[in-house]
């Protein structure tokens, strides 16, 4: 549906070139949420920008729906440009027109008739819950209600792609699942290809079944959402989900267990730390060490979570026993998929 080839951006700075973007190749199929984190200045904005050409690449080569849109020219590009509907971090509305008003801009512009415009704008006021607010002005309305109104504009053109740059980032964290959400049904309902660019692993977590992650106008790492956050394989990518799934315990986790491992007498012990996905949650792995080695376990910390539906989590493990039954245990561990890593051993 969407492809990139070999895309580099350079800006005039003032000390000389910028280069936003670096050979960037992409492949994002029809139906797809393609999710693009990385932190700031890495690209993100830039990448998602030369999609529909807002950004026009200093070398590359963009196709969206078999159309090659650095080819066209401006009358192609504006006709292209339908089919990509865009929503932004700041809504962008104008404030002197309502709710439904702000939805029909880009059907007025198009030249279609009043009864053509309500009867497209109406339906979509339902899809995105403001049915009952189409007379209100921006100014009346909540920053979540605003989103969704440019989305419901997005969707004005029947798009077959929608890009969201940032969409989120100015909303509480409830509003924030809520628009996610709303990102998922449309994905799901209408089929519409999602590019997804934000900052937050959270949004990623949530919406995303493929990620790509920017550093300094690369993509550095690139996968399915689940196996790029049970196996971060770039520094990036692993300080990115220190917010989702911190890599260190707490400080007074690992003092607990400190003072665990210094006890004198009693069997040998390793802290463990344990990360799973995906179907290897559903797994009674724990009690199965214990029948399997005779191992003593005893969770000092763990956090479980979801990712696209699968589980997703962590969990540090003090385990006791002989060390042949401790080494059998880890290597069980991870012959189960399994992820270990020995934090101490006493």
């Amino acid at each position: 549906m969407i492809v990139l080839d070999g895309i580099h951006q350079t800006y005039r700075g003032s000390q000389g070139p910028v280069h936003a973007l670096r050979g960037i190749d992409l492949r994002v199929p029809r139906g797809e949420v393609f999710g693009v984190i990385g932190r700031s200045g890495a690209g993100k904005s830039s990448l998602v920008r030369t999609i529909n050409l807002l950004n026009r690449p200093t070398r590359g080569r963009v196709a969206v729906d078999g159309r090659e849109l650095t080819t066209l020219n401006a009358r192609g590009l504006r006709e292209a440009r339908r089919g990509i509907g865009m929503i932004f971090q700041h809504f962008n509305l104008l404030s002197s027109r309502t709710v439904y008003d702000n939805v029909a801009l880009p059907l007025e512009l198009e030249g279609l008739s009043n009864s053509a415009i309500r009867a497209r704008v109406l339906p979509l006021l339902e899809l995105v819950g403001l049915g009952a607010l189409a007379d209100r002005h921006p100014a009346q309305i909540s920053g979540g209600q605003k989103q969704r109104v440019g989305i419901a504009r997005a969707l004005a053109s029947r798009p077959q792609v929608l890009l969201s740059d940032e969409a989120t980032s100015a909303l509480d964290p409830e509003t924030t699942r809520a628009i996610l959400a709303l990102l998922q049904q449309i994905n799901r309902e209408l089929g519409l290809t999602v590019v997804l660019i934000t900052h937050q692993m959270q949004v990623i977590k949530q919406v995303a079944h493929r990620v790509a992650v920017m550093e300094a106008g690369e993509v550095v790492e690139l996968g399915e959402t689940l196996q790029v956050f049970s196996r971060p394989a770039h520094d990036v990518t692993r300080s990115l989900l220190d917010d989702v799934v911190p890599r260190e315990l707490p400080a007074n986790v690992l003092e607990r267990v400190r003072a665990l491992l210094g006890q004198p007498g009693g069997s040998p012990a390793s802290l463990l730390r344990l990360v799973y996905a995906g179907a290897d949650g559903d797994q009674p792995l724990l009690s199965d060490l214990v029948r399997r080695f005779g191992l003593d376990l005893n969770i000092v910390h763990g956090q479980i979570d979801e990712v696209q539906g699968l589980p997703f989590g962590t969990l540090a493990v003090l385990a006791r026993g002989a060390q042949e039954q401790l080494q059998a245990a880890v290597g069980h561990l991870r012959g189960a998929g399994v992820q270990v890593q020995e934090i101490a051993h006493a």
